[in-house]
């Protein structure tokens, strides 16, 4: 056996240093617009990008103001994740200031050919021509003020009125993949394999928790309904059945006057809603005070624009799991409870 000279292990050894830095490539910087997104794309890309959320968990985007380090953020930014449908009211504002000219993925491109062929779906499976579920849940939406904060109506499907929440139906999320998958490949092609194998294997999730929620939601009493802090969750209730009433409308800034509050206490003894549901990024007062008016218990916090910092809700797929249960150890009848006791949150 020969050895190699000392000069030449250290020759050998400095090449070594210098290699990495010359052909190491660094990981994408992806800039999403709120914390779901974020996820998303941490999820598809894993250690092949790194990802900064300009709304973090907890927060509320609907209330967000730019900073200028988020301009200097998203300038340095390889690829900007957001989630379109007039959500990021504030997007057109921070890349005019931070003078971004880089791809930009839309998450929900594509969402009202999807939306479209799912109420064909469901209008087949049951008959219905407006393309809901049995559970007529956006009747009352179309009567709730407040909903011009934003420049939206009701849940209608067209551009300028849809609701933006689409990733709380999880039937939506190969939308929100294909198009995160897609943004990353054009932006670093040497790894498309791996964005392709991942982003498999998160649908496979998702469809799997679909599955789930479905099941879940499926045991709760015909025309359930409850209430939430803000009108957020008109996709789920699209996708999923369950009737949800808001005392304000798509902004969590717009406060409800004292005559939309009456309707929804009239609402609550008239329709027999059967449970109140605090939202994580909305304040808890107007909700504490329906439960104090309505003797309705506050059944727990519910996820829908932003994620937990921590625990299970702090992923997407985990907030939708979160919701999901929470619904149904609230509203599902005493049979179905029993049927799912054991089950481990």
């Amino acid at each position: 056996m020969t050895f190699a000279k000392p000069s030449a292990l250290a020759a050998g050894a400095a090449a070594l240093l210098t290699l990495p830095a010359a052909q190491a490539k660094e990981p994408v910087q992806v800039l999403a617009s709120f914390s779901v997104l974020a996820d998303m794309v941490e999820q598809i890309g894993g250690d092949h990008v790194e990802v900064t959320s300009l709304v973090g968990a907890d927060s509320d985007a609907h209330v967000f103001t730019p900073r200028p380090t988020d301009a200097r953020a998203l300038a340095e930014a390889d690829l900007v994740v957001l989630n379109g449908l007039q959500f990021e009211g504030w997007m057109s504002r921070l890349v005019e200031a931070s003078d971004y000219a880089g791809p930009t993925v839309v998450a929900t491109d594509g969402i009202e050919q999807a939306l479209g062929e799912a109420a064909h779906a469901d209008e087949v499976e049951h008959g219905h021509d407006d393309g809901h579920k049995e559970h007529g849940h956006d009747e009352h939406d179309h009567e709730e003020p407040g909903h011009d904060d934003h420049g939206h109506a009701g849940h209608a499907h067209a551009h300028e009125g849809m609701n933006p929440h689409t990733w709380l139906d999880l039937g939506l999320g190969e939308l929100y993949v294909n198009n995160i998958r897609d943004g990353l490949i054009a932006v670093d092609p040497s790894h498309e394999a791996d964005y392709r194998e991942r982003a498999a294997d998160y649908q496979q999730r998702i469809d799997a928790l679909d599955a789930e929620v479905h099941a879940l939601m499926d045991e709760l009493p015909e025309h359930t309904a409850v209430i939430t802090g803000h009108q957020s969750f008109n996709h789920f209730s699209r996708a999923y059945g369950v009737d949800f009433l808001s005392p304000a409308g798509l902004s969590t800034e717009a406060e409800p006057s004292a005559a939309r509050m009456a309707e929804l206490i009239e609402v609550i003894n008239d329709q027999g809603v059967q449970a109140l549901f605090q939202e994580n990024m909305t304040s808890p007062a107007i909700i504490e005070q329906l439960a104090e008016e309505t003797g309705l218990p506050i059944a727990g916090t519910l996820y829908s624009g932003a994620l937990a910092a921590e625990g299970e809700a702090s992923t997407w797929l985990g907030m939708m799991r979160h919701n999901a249960w929470l619904l149904h150890d609230a509203l599902a009848t005493e049979d179905a409870a029993h049927e799912h006791a054991d089950h481990d949150h």
